[in-house]
């Protein structure tokens, strides 16, 4: 337990014996609640338990509050005052020791601070990106992709054990229309008048791998079947197009523990394993030749078909086995999945479908993220360079780089709607945010580099100035933002933190010389660095972005 953390719960401590010795008390098991106050003069932490429980103990609550501040007493390590306040807030100002004590143990565990080491490890999968197969990456996956790692990094960070996952759709109506579009194209190079699918997929991405399948083996599947030509077309196809997903995801510094296909389903006995259990359950009916399940059972709006009168099973059969699949028989205790905001209809559909098979749908959260518009020169970006269709997410790391897209990315809760700017992503000022902490911590770097220290031992109290007592905070709070991170399921919670622990030195640096003549002064000073770097480089790699120690 670090930081904010520790001393919250030091003071749940103090709080709670002062509770239990009030008369009529004994009986209640208080939930203490400590929050930092919005205004500095009300302390630096605050709870509101007086108000809580006044009414129980038939009190008034600002009573109540100063009988529990009587029983706190005045002889505890980190508090220099309490005071109640208000209808009854108990606000308590505490003194700078429980910093410097938190200085030490981040200069002792360096970048391992932070790490929160579970007693009983929980497994979490993660499961983002997740694109069909048949065509390229575009700016939607690339969000998902920021957003999913930066979530999967963080559960570790909390002490889960996480495990990233890719669900590869390389099966059902998707594949057969790509199937369908490369056979009709690889017949045009022959035939130009052969027809196209309605609704097949119009990219050049399908153009040019009929032009790849034909330089490579000529008129092959020119006289054959159309089975046996859209099988091995799509075949060949997606090969290429999942060889292409690994690579610049990989250059997006995005790497999976496992890339789950979903031939598998069909091709083992999960689809017909997960029919049995909701048909045991009794929520599946046969109607018209169809196989139905019973969502309006539960909650929802209307039945769903699961498997077709052409005996087909539909994808969200195919979606409630994989979802059965990560939570019983691999046996993870959470499933989080990143989806985009026009999934939102399935989500609930979803989870009804895990109660009905016996799965709590509790453990199964579904983070929707809102559409991106990408801006330049003031102007949304509607085309692609290359592809003639959408942004690519090759496109955008060429454009801005890997660091600038993460950041972005990431510097907006997933629920909301957001605008990517080009010009600011690659603006190399302090109006740049992913420049602007990248910057920090460079110079952090560069002044550590160029002070000479000695063995003299710093004397943690020396650091006392607003804007040192502020860093020191800020420091303190990092394992928090990791913990409220996870509990949210929003990454951007850890880029508001980058950008703020890069301001604090900011204003410090600005402040405070680091070298001076009082040796013991800048061996302090340094130390304070130390441990700042180490923190904000923890935060940068939970989000994927690197720290740069020159620019």
């Amino acid at each position: 337990m670090y930081g904010r953390q520790k001393i919250t719960e030091y003071l749940s401590s103090i709080i709670k014996s002062a509770f239990e010795n009030i008369s009529g008390a004994d009986n209640i098991s208080p939930s203490i609640q400590i929050e930092t106050p919005k205004e500095e003069r009300n302390g630096d932490f605050s709870t509101n338990i007086a108000m809580k429980y006044s009414k129980a103990l038939a009190m008034n609550p600002r009573q109540l509050a100063d009988l529990i501040v009587e029983n706190i007493g005045n002889d505890h390590k980190y508090i220099s005052k309490v005071q109640v306040a208000g209808a009854g807030f108990i606000n308590f100002y505490m003194n700078n020791d429980w910093l410097y004590d938190e200085l030490d143990i981040i200069l002792s565990e360096k970048y391992a601070y932070g790490q929160n080491k579970l007693a009983e490890s929980k497994r979490i999968n993660v499961e983002y990106v997740s694109a069909n197969p048949t065509g390229p990456l575009h700016i939607g996956n690339a969000r998902g992709g920021a957003v999913g790692d930066a979530l999967a990094n963080i559960y570790k960070w909390a002490g889960w054990e996480c495990e990233k996952e890719f669900y590869l759709n390389d099966a059902g109506n998707q594949i057969k229309k790509f199937a369908q579009s490369l056979s009709a194209r690889y017949m045009q190079l022959y035939q130009e008048d052969y027809p196209f699918p309605e609704d097949g997929y119009r990219g050049e991405d399908i153009i040019l791998i009929a032009e790849n399948y034909k330089e490579l083996f000529a008129d092959k599947l020119l006289n054959v079947p159309d089975s046996v030509r859209e099988a091995e077309l799509a075949d060949f196809g997606l090969k290429i197009n999942i060889d292409n997903m690994k690579k610049v995801l990989d250059q997006y510094g995005v790497a999976y523990d496992t890339w789950f296909k979903e031939s598998d389903l069909h091709n083992s006995s999960a689809i017909d394993d997960i029919v049995t259990i909701l048909t045991e359950n009794g929520a599946t009916y046969e109607k018209d030749g169809a196989l139905w399940f019973k969502a309006t059972d539960y909650d929802c709006e209307k039945d769903e078909v699961l498997i077709r009168q052409n005996g087909v099973p539909t994808y969200y059969l195919a979606d409630i086995a994989y979802h059965f699949n990560k939570l019983s028989v691999r046996n993870f205790d959470l499933a989080v999945d990143v989806w985009g905001a026009d999934h939102h209809g399935h989500v609930h559909r979803m989870k009804m479908a895990l109660k009905a098979a016996g799965i709590d749908p509790e453990r199964l959260h579904i983070v929707l993220m809102q559409l991106v518009r990408l801006v330049k020169n003031d102007e949304a970006v509607r085309m692609s360079k290359r592809k003639g269709e959408i942004v690519t997410l090759d496109e955008l790391i060429e454009d801005v780089g890997v660091d600038a897209a993460r950041f972005v990315f990431n510097s907006y809760a997933p629920s909301t709607h957001m605008d990517f700017d080009l010009d600011l992503a690659i603006k190399q000022s302090s109006e740049n945010p992913v420049f602007y902490v990248q910057y920090a911590y460079a110079r952090m770097c560069s002044i550590l580099e160029a002070v000479e220290i000695t063995d003299i031992l710093p004397d943690f109290v020396l650091l006392n100035s607003k804007q040192e007592i502020a860093l020191l905070k800020r420091m303190a709070d990092f394992s928090t933002q990791i913990e409220l991170s996870a509990k949210e399921f929003d990454p951007s919670r850890m880029t508001k933190y980058a950008y703020d622990l890069a301001s604090d030195f900011h204003s410090f640096y600005n402040a405070c010389r680091v070298k001076s003549e009082d040796e013991v002064l800048t061996v302090t000073r340094y130390r304070l660095l130390e441990g700042c770097r180490y923190i904000l480089k923890n935060t940068l790699d939970i989000l994927g972005v690197s720290a740069p120690q020159k620019m």
